[in-house]
């Protein structure tokens, strides 16, 4: 399964925290300019990474609860699960080359 998939309050703990591979949570919403532009850059990661790495969605508006257990004050925000832990957070736009750096000690290879 590549491309970037969605997960919502109501089916994040099904989507990340019982993940079977390290799972980038893209937290944003749609008025977000920054958000948007990073939307082709974690397709691309989606794409390239598939197997390795889920990437999803989750519009922090619509789904403020796992928003606010997390602690995503700013967006975009970018936390990666590794066994239903958060292992990685940035905060605010990053290019792809800063997100691969980040990610890479947890997603192997």
């Amino acid at each position: 399964m590549s491309g970037l998939g969605e997960t919502t309050d109501d089916t994040f703990a099904e989507d990340v925290l019982q993940a079977s591979v390290p799972t980038l949570v893209d937290c944003w919403a749609e008025w977000c300019a920054p958000c948007r532009t990073m939307n082709p850059l974690l397709e691309r990661l989606a794409n390239e990474e598939d197997g390795r790495l889920r990437v999803v969605k989750m519009d922090v508006q619509a789904n403020p609860e796992t928003a606010e257990r997390y602690d995503v004050f700013n967006i975009p925000t970018l936390m990666l699960f590794v066994s239903g832990e958060v292992k990685m957070t940035l905060n605010g736009f990053a290019p792809i080359g800063k997100i691969k750096q980040e990610i890479a000690p947890h997603i192997g290879g």
